[in-house]
């Protein structure tokens, strides 16, 4: 080539030229595919992979498993638009590096963000266990759940919670690094508040309530009223002067609870 040429494109190049804007039009302005999510038509699925073209010159391949929620099986099928990760535009076999549960995870941490913002609470579902506590599937972000943060009060068996869908609060999330927090604990506790403000609301004057005693302490007993807690005070347990609330109650008893509106205390006579 002589010194000072340059190279030509011929004339005739219109491929590129299209590939070229398609390209941009699909990345809104973009240079590269690569860390975005952008949307891919299933080719063909065999042998637990599906083939997906995301418009490269390249098709690329995911593993099928990437396409079940909480191990259930995948529904997809060949033809179906799917929204895809770009990890790369070609590695060193000519193929596309594309990932579904990348594409999932950036889905899910741009509505838990704005649920973050808004205070709101979001569903989850608790998978497994690490040190300290448990994972959660946030819709395809990984949460942990702090053991501390699981309950109210101490869960010796956290068995029947595990793969069942339920609301988390969100404490603490850092994006760059990946990290998410949540509480399901805090969601109970406002709960519980919501409730307990709805049913002290509602009390009339002398209203009796079935209750079963949760807890004993030294100061009185503390009776679930269908999802509400109320305190028992010890001077309320009997008509005669007792010690402690064991003299009187048992944990598990049933007890008929009656509410002084004025004071919004509880007194208690026995359940036959």
């Amino acid at each position: 080539m002589a010194k000072g040429s340059a190279l030509r494109r011929p004339a005739n190049d219109t491929s590129s030229d299209e590939f070229a804007a398609l390209l941009d039009e699909s990345l809104g302005g973009s240079t590269s595919f690569e860390g975005t999510v952008v949307k891919g038509t299933i080719v063909r699925i065999a042998n637990d992979f599906v083939t997906i073209d995301v418009g490269l010159k390249s098709e690329g391949r995911v593993a099928l498993r990437e396409f079940s929620n909480n191990g259930g099986a995948p529904e997809v099928k060949e033809g179906d638009v799917v929204d895809i990760f770009v990890d790369r535009m070609e590695n060193k076999e000519g193929e596309a590096v594309l990932s579904r549960e990348k594409a999932r995870r950036e889905e899910a941490w741009t509505v838990l963000e704005k649920a973050f913002n808004d205070q709101e609470r979001v569903m989850g579902t608790i998978f497994g266990r690490v040190k300290g506590g448990f994972t959660v599937d946030l819709g395809g972000a990984v949460a942990f759940l702090p053991g501390s943060q699981v309950d109210v009060r101490p869960v010796r068996d956290v068995g029947p919670l595990m793969g069942q869908a339920q609301q988390f609060a969100i404490l603490k999330m850092d994006r760059r690094r990946g990290n998410i927090v949540v509480s399901r604990r805090a969601v109970m506790e406002e709960t519980r508040a919501e409730d307990r403000t709805r049913l002290m609301g509602n009390l009339s004057e002398g209203q009796v309530l079935d209750g079963v005693v949760k807890n004993i302490t030294d100061y009185g007993a503390f009776v679930d009223l269908g999802g509400v807690d109320g305190l028992l005070h010890v001077t309320d347990i009997a008509w005669k002067r007792i010690n402690h609330p064991s003299e009187a109650l048992t944990i598990g008893q049933s007890v008929k609870v009656r509410s002084s509106a004025s004071t919004r205390r509880l007194s208690a006579s026995r359940s036959a």
